[in-house]
């Protein structure tokens, strides 16, 4: 979550993570599982992504967060946090620089997790609320 302390600046400037980082502090978050998307490193929980890096030489990991989740990671860190050029950014996929601190990253890949996790649970209530199908020979609901 972005911080209300100032000391974005000191952190990003004190110990840089690394793409070995991220991976540990996303891997280390419950029910993530690694797999990869397009030849580079994902994370999911529930089946789906909630996070990845981007290529090695790219210094770079990619949020799925809301976009008020997305403009308030922007406001607060600009050199740290930027939307991801194109559509997939108006849809609130975002970067975060890996030379954050690792309190930040953790947050922020916390913050994507948590969103995952939430819409989940959303998904499989609405599949629940459906029921099952009606079997028409029988005039049974088949679940």
């Amino acid at each position: 979550m972005p911080s209300d302390d100032g000391q974005i600046l000191r952190n990003l400037q004190s110990h840089p993570m690394t793409a070995a980082d991220f991976r540990r502090i996303a891997l280390s978050l419950e029910g993530v599982e690694e797999y990869s998307h397009a030849g580079l490193p994902a994370f999911r929980v529930g089946g789906r992504k909630f996070a990845s890096l981007a290529s090695q030489a790219g210094g770079y990991g990619n949020l799925m967060l809301t976009l008020e989740q997305q403009a308030a990671f922007v406001e607060e860190a600009p050199e740290i946090f930027l939307p991801i050029p194109g559509g997939w950014g108006k849809m609130g996929h975002t970067h975060i620089r890996l030379a954050a601190s690792e309190d930040v990253l953790t947050g922020a890949l916390r913050t994507a997790w948590k969103l995952r996790i939430d819409k989940n649970a959303k998904t499989s209530r609405k599949k629940r609320r459906r029921g099952g199908v009606t079997d028409k020979k029988r005039g049974k609901r088949r679940l």
